[in-house]
């Protein structure tokens, strides 16, 4: 279970959130809705050790990983897809995912990015070709299957459908729901599309300047009136 108690963090000085109490349920997917500025994308920073930890604490089943720097958080199981400069664009798609695994065995690297071909068969077919030149849909699968490579017990995906076209962003949560399923998976996902991201989630928080203003039910926020339609735009 991934929880934080009370936490307030930020950017050196700049507190961005407020005594956030946030519980991620084992093989469960939360989603972090909220509008621009929230503080979503800091809540996953705050987790994975890159923003700063003014007070509060952040647990990882019943280790305290409050500002533990990144590369610990990663050993632990905890793999972040964040939205931007999730993937080498000079690379080819197998050599990112086998950068990603630079720390496993041959046997399992080789076993874990079959996985990631299984899961995600257009990057397959386009091992050869570099990063640079997919499509932002097939970057967004390429990142998360560069998260997946690492073995990972969860995984915090922060916008991972911005900016793609409808089909894609279907595809794409698609997916999120399969690492949950079938890989067992806990799954943290901050999501701008909150209508989309709401109806695949088992669990839903709503974030507001900085502070927690819903948690709970998903279906019960989006049938809220004045919270999906003041935060959300849904009507």
């Amino acid at each position: 279970m991934l929880r934080t108690r009370v936490l307030n963090s930020g950017y050196g000085k700049l507190r961005v959130l407020f005594n956030v109490d946030f519980c991620a349920e084992p093989q469960k997917i939360t989603v972090v809705v909220g509008p621009n500025g929230a503080g979503k994308t800091t809540l996953l920073n705050s987790i994975t050790g890159l923003a700063t930890i003014h007070s509060g604490k952040v647990l990882y089943g019943d280790t305290d990983i409050t500002g533990l720097p990144p590369h610990k958080v990663a050993r632990l199981g905890i793999s972040y897809v964040p939205q931007m400069g999730n993937v080498f664009s000079n690379l080819t798609v197998e050599e990112n995912l086998r950068v990603a695994g630079y720390l496993l065995p041959e046997s399992k690297l080789l076993d874990r990015v079959e996985l990631v071909y299984s899961l995600f068969p257009v990057l397959k077919d386009f091992k050869h070709r570099r990063a640079g030149t997919l499509s932002g849909g097939e970057r967004r699968m390429l990142a998360i299957g560069m998260a997946l490579v690492k073995e990972p017990t969860t995984m915090l995906l922060d916008e991972v459908t911005t900016d793609l076209a409808p089909i894609y962003v279907k595809k794409v949560l698609e997916k999120v729901v399969e690492l949950r399923d079938s890989l067992k998976l806990t799954v943290v996902l901050v999501e701008q599309y909150a209508l989309r991201a709401l109806q695949i989630a088992d669990k839903a928080y709503l974030l507001v300047s900085g502070t927690v203003r819903y948690e709970g039910d998903p279906q019960e926020l989006l049938r809220h009136p004045e919270l999906s339609k003041l935060y959300l735009g849904i009507s």
